[in-house]
């Protein structure tokens, strides 16, 4: 096992949750968005809590001790998936049809979070792979 896998898995998953907290709740451009309806704010809500969620299973298993090789190449696999897969999602909603990144009012069509995506999926998939080999 390498520390600075174990580093960058961390990192990815404490920005996939503080960031999302940050970047989606305590601002004016989501849920605090007088313009968004109850219904929009919902699926924020649920993005949120998913990508707190998904950080807390990569967290559990990247720092989880394994008793076998085998359990670790595998809790270093689930914290590959966990780590990266808001990330991932987060990129791909793009390509459906109406979405932006940002709204017109603060600046948009721009899609300034995929610099972000990418930085933190690769720092936990290069995690991983450092604590895989």
């Amino acid at each position: 096992m390498t520390m600075l896998g174990r580093l960058l898995l961390t990192a990815d998953a404490l920005a996939m949750c503080f960031g999302t907290i940050m970047a989606d709740c305590l601002n004016e451009t989501h849920m605090f968005n007088p313009r968004w309806r109850p219904h929009a704010k919902f699926h924020n809500a649920q993005t949120v809590l998913l990508a707190v969620m998904l950080s807390g299973i990569t967290m559990y298993y990247t720092w989880r001790e394994a008793k076998t090789p085998e359990m670790r190449r595998e809790f270093v696999f689930v914290s590959a998936v966990a780590g990266s897969i808001y990330w991932l999602a987060g990129l791909l909603s793009i390509l459906f049809p109406g979405t932006m990144g940002v709204d017109p009012e603060f600046g948009g069509p721009a899609f300034p979070q995929a610099k972000v995506f990418i930085l933190f999926m690769s720092a936990g998939l290069s995690g991983s792979w450092l604590e895989y080999r």
